[in-house]
């Protein structure tokens, strides 16, 4: 049984309804991902960081390489420390 229905315009738009737009979390400007799974479509908010973007933010020097979970811990702490320190 589906959870809401929308109507599909003219110009190929639909309205994501009040329900589904609070369970994704979502709201004017964000991005909604379309994928295929058999004879099924999935949609889903999309994710705003990529791995890379979030590896750069915590080891800003050199290329992305291979971290051990402890690195990466370490590197989310150091992060947090420095964007959220009282000055």
């Amino acid at each position: 049984m589906p959870i809401a229905r929308s109507r599909l315009t003219a110009q190929g738009q639909i309205s994501v309804p009040s329900d589904v737009r609070r369970k994704l979390g979502v709201g004017p400007g964000s991005v909604l991902e379309w994928d295929e799974d058999g004879d099924k479509i999935i949609v889903r908010r999309a994710g705003r960081f990529s791995f890379e973007d979030i590896q750069r933010a915590l080891f800003p020097k050199g290329p992305p390489k291979p971290r051990t979970l402890r690195d990466l811990k370490e590197g989310i702490r150091r992060h947090i420390k420095e964007r959220y320190a009282r000055r």
